[in-house]
């Protein structure tokens, strides 16, 4: 997830954890049934997603929405006495920074993806691939190393995941690589930036909460990512040469050379400006915004796209001012009825609005799920009666991480929920705060991006869905269900695997007096 201005963010982000902490010690919801029963908005809206989208096959995020509202509506039914507090949680839920983290980043980035693609980049990039013969089978493993490298310098895989589904995505699968293996190594790569980027939300919340310094905690994890990403990239390879592509209706050859032009490649500049400024510190706001800004310039100076592919107003003839702003190139006059707004820089971000509701509806039901004391039942009984001692410690953070991030979809209130648990579990039994922080986040940013109803894949199935309608080609067999890509998570699902290897073995643990960790470090 993206951040901003690194020491005003730090201090936010702490802010939000010591507002958690305190409402965990509130409580102040009651139900029938003792706080388990906090977690049923949660837990119905869990099953609501496998029964539509593994069960029944589809992948409608408005779908989800609607199970997410019945799940809140459900709970009230448990709450003793007054429904007041309950619904004043659903607002306190809703207004989390967490959640507008998320939905800023799949805004801006959802404008800047869609902007480059309307200056020609994914026929700049099927261009790059047939000229370097990078084929079918290899497109899905460089795919990864691409999205890992895009989410390592900017800080945000979710960002991250919209900018490949709407740019690699239809380029390889016209290449003829497979939808559902490709989406999964786009969703690698942003796990990979995710976990090991010095300026993730991620990575920040596992610092701060494990009172470790940041520089400290990235270094120490780099030994487990790339372990993780070199088996996933060698699985990519060997998946490539066995997953057969979708076949394109008509000649393929023929689509291959209409859509590629090399021109289009120019865009690597403004995706270089992005990388290159957030690197340098600024917020995400200000460094995708400047990719923005370069994209619509290169469109129009170098004959890329029009001003109108960009934003167009199409209004009525008898609209007031209609024949005074004829002229402009993002004005249209059109018969009544058909008037509408479009181009890049709306679609790109009109097609996350169903995400957006169902982002602040989880986060709202996570903190019910806090108010009502479900998430402290959960971590005491697993405190009291699982970790009793270092290994099964250090497994029950794995799966305790696991268990959380099922539950709440956005990686980062994810971990704010659960680290308080991973803190007082290890200073238990003295385990390092460097350790602490990377069992946090690698399982917080794997898993974000693993479970069908995931903001990470909800995301980038968001911007599929807006491709059939993008390119001509492009057809709705070729849209991936999020029930489908899970298995093909591969650095995903390594890592978790790396971290729970690690806790069994002691691989790379450390105590406190082996590696004392330094004041916790503003970047």
């Amino acid at each position: 997830m993206a951040v901003g201005p690194p020491d005003d963010d730090d201090t936010d982000i702490e802010r939000e954890i010591e507002e958690e902490e305190t409402a965990r010690g509130k409580n102040d919801i009651e139900f029938y049934g003792g706080r388990a029963m906090s977690a049923f908005p949660i837990a119905f809206f869990i099953a609501w997603a496998i029964v539509q989208s593994g069960l029944l096959r589809i992948g409608d995020t408005t779908g989800l929405v609607a199970g997410m509202l019945i799940g809140l509506i459900l709970g009230l039914l448990f709450v003793k006495g007054s429904w007041k507090t309950y619904a004043n949680t659903i607002f306190e839920g809703m207004t989390q920074r967490v959640a507008a983290t998320a939905i800023v980043a799949w805004l801006w980035a959802g404008m800047f993806a869609d902007t480059i693609q309307a200056g020609g980049f994914v026929s700049g990039l099927v261009w790059a691939a047939d000229t370097a013969q990078v084929g079918a089978t290899l497109f899905p493993a460089i795919t990864f190393i691409l999205a890992g490298l895009l989410a390592t310098g900017i800080g945000t895989g979710y960002g991250t995941t919209v900018a490949f589904t709407g740019l690699f995505f239809p380029a390889g699968v016209l290449l003829g690589a497979n939808p559902v293996l490709l989406f999964g190594a786009i969703l690698s790569g942003a796990v990979f930036g995710d976990n090991l980027a010095p300026v993730s939300d991620t990575t920040i919340v596992s610092a701060v909460t494990q009172d470790s310094d940041i520089g400290g905690v990235v270094a120490s994890r780099f030994k487990y990512a790339i372990v993780a990403a070199v088996v996933a990239f060698a699985a990519y390879v060997v998946a490539g040469n066995v997953m057969e592509g979708i076949e394109i209706t008509g000649d393929a050859a023929q689509i291959l050379v209409e859509e590629s032009e090399p021109a289009g490649l120019l865009h690597l500049v403004s995706m270089s400006v992005v990388i290159a400024t957030a690197v340098a510190g600024r917020h995400i706001v200000e460094a995708i915004s400047w990719g923005i800004i370069t994209a619509v310039i290169f469109n129009v100076v170098f004959g890329l796209a029009p001003v109108s592919d960009m934003l167009l107003f199409q209004a009525p003839e008898d609209a007031p001012i209609a024949e005074q702003v004829e002229f402009l190139p993002f004005v249209e006059i059109v018969e009544s009825g058909e008037e509408i707004v479009s181009g890049s820089i709306y679609s790109g971000a009109q097609g996350f609005f169903p995400l957006i509701v169902l982002t602040l509806l989880i986060v709202a039901g996570a903190q019910i799920m806090i108010r009502g004391g479900g998430f402290e039942a959960l971590q005491n009984w697993l405190l009291d009666n699982v970790a009793t001692s270092v290994r099964r410690a250090e497994t029950t953070m794995v799966g305790g991480t696991a268990l959380v991030n099922g539950m709440i979809t956005i990686n980062t209130a994810a971990e704010i929920a659960i680290a308080p648990y991973i803190a007082r579990i290890g200073e238990r039994f003295n385990i390092n705060g460097y350790r602490r922080a990377n069992i946090l986040d690698a399982n917080t940013s794997a898993l974000g991006y693993i479970f069908p109803w995931s903001g990470g894949v909800l995301v980038g199935y968001a911007q599929i869905t807006q491709l059939p309608g993008e390119f001509e080609w492009f057809t709705q067999d070729m849209v991936v269900n999020p029930a489908d890509v899970f298995p093909f998570v591969f650095h995903g699902w390594l890592l978790v695997a790396v971290f729970l290897i690690a806790a069994i073995t002691g691989f790379g643990r450390e105590y406190v007096h082996d590696r004392e960790s330094e004041e916790v470090a503003r970047l």
